[in-house]
């Protein structure tokens, strides 16, 4: 069985154009150049599934005419990849049910102090903000259904925040990734279509360099790696120069085909 992967952004916490920039790729008319937030949408077993909903998700819902979401799986409570849960409440409206969400135990907690409202009884009023519900993953490692569809899920670190990193068939999602132990590989054995967050060329406190991604996507095995999460540092085309032919940017829009076999 096959799936798709639509990645809505590419960007790092900031976008692309980052406001008050006009360094050459913040400037840049090319389409590949402008990057918004990090999230992604998965297609399988009929179901869409959407991973992380950042800041710019308004935006991506209305330029992908995403007029249905059946789940979201979150990787962290930052506000790049969190901050725009509340546009969730339409789907609510439309489907007329709780929204589905698959999150660690850590990030239903920070979700309980940042939107405590959720988590209020439900009133008239309360039909205004995102009704959710949540499938929490009480360990860091394993496997789960979700929606019908088998999920493995992983955890990582980055500044002291825990990360879920997911893996639908050979598929794998490695967002915001910085301190790992070595048994991920283990995990992403069997992957073949590999997405992974590296900044930019030179390494951070928080995020990969691009040789980094490299030695860590050959060690995974991946066929093919597609860099997202990247900072406005590096344009397209030079950035893609820099790296080998298996490893590439993403951008904006890009679609993947990965294959879904249930364990």
């Amino acid at each position: 069985m096959r799936g798709t992967f639509l990645f809505l952004g590419t960007g790092a916490s900031t976008g692309i154009p980052r406001i008050g920039c006009s360094c050459p790729v913040c400037t840049s008319t090319s389409p590949f150049n402008k990057r918004l937030r990090p999230s992604g949408l998965v297609h399988v077993k009929g179901k869409s599934l959407l991973l992380d909903v950042g800041p710019d998700f308004y935006t991506q819902a209305i330029k992908y005419k995403i007029n249905r979401l059946d789940g979201l799986l979150l990787t962290h409570t930052h506000y790049d990849h969190i901050a725009g849960i509340d546009e969730l409440r339409i789907f609510y409206v439309l489907q007329n049910k709780p929204f589905p969400c698959l999150l660690s135990k850590e990030s239903y907690e920070d979700l309980k102090k940042r939107y405590d409202y959720f988590f209020e009884p439900p009133t008239e009023a309360g039909s205004l903000s995102a009704q959710l519900e949540f499938q929490i993953l009480e360990k860091d490692v394993g496997g789960t259904e979700f929606l019908g569809i088998q999920v493995h899920y992983f955890s990582y670190s980055q500044g002291g925040m825990k990360v879920t990193g997911f893996r639908i068939g050979d598929f794998g999602y490695v967002s915001d990734i910085r301190n790992y132990d070595e048994s991920i590989f283990q995990e992403l054995k069997g992957v073949r279509t590999l997405v992974l967050s590296a900044l930019m060329q030179e390494p951070t406190k928080l995020h990969f360099s691009f040789e980094e991604a490299v030695v860590f996507s050959r060690r995974a095995g991946a066929q093919k790696t597609w860099l997202t999460h990247l900072a406005h540092f590096t344009d397209h085309e030079q950035g893609n120069a820099l790296l080998p032919p298996e490893v590439r940017l993403a951008y904006d829009g890009l679609i993947l085909e990965f294959n879904y076999a249930a364990t």
